[in-house]
């Protein structure tokens, strides 16, 4: 199985959070590759520079290379997928994500059930 990691559940990832499911544990360690978008690491480089992430998520957008999560750049496929999408999310860094899921045919693994709704690939608790 391939994975792709919402923004949450890659920090959570990084940091081994106790808020990571323990299902969410096993499908990343079971799986055969481990992707987050660069439209999280994006994302999180915004919030960081505004001071809305604390220093150990802030952390997490550097210690990307110390992991086995591989990065998955945003391409223009992905981008004209996210016009075809249905508007149940306002946030256009998850629209992104969604589109990426659905157009490299990945499991989404988050706890959004916003995002999951979007697709019968994505994985929420």
């Amino acid at each position: 199985m391939r994975v792709l990691l919402d923004t949450h559940i890659y920090i959570w990832t990084v940091l081994n959070d106790r808020r990571l499911p323990e299902k969410f544990r096993r499908m990343i360690a079971d799986a055969t590759e481990v992707f987050v978008s660069t439209a999280s690491i994006w994302e999180m480089s915004i919030k960081a520079a505004l001071g809305k992430l604390g220093p150990r998520e802030e952390a997490t957008i550097d210690a990307l290379e110390e992991q086995r999560i591989i990065p998955l750049p945003v391409l223009l496929a992905h981008a004209r997928a996210v016009r075809d999408m249905p508007h149940l999310h306002g946030d256009p860094f998850d629209r992104v994500i969604v589109a990426q899921a659905r157009c490299e045919l990945l499991e989404l693994l988050t706890v959004d059930a916003e995002l999951a709704a979007y697709s019968a690939n994505a994985f929420e608790i």
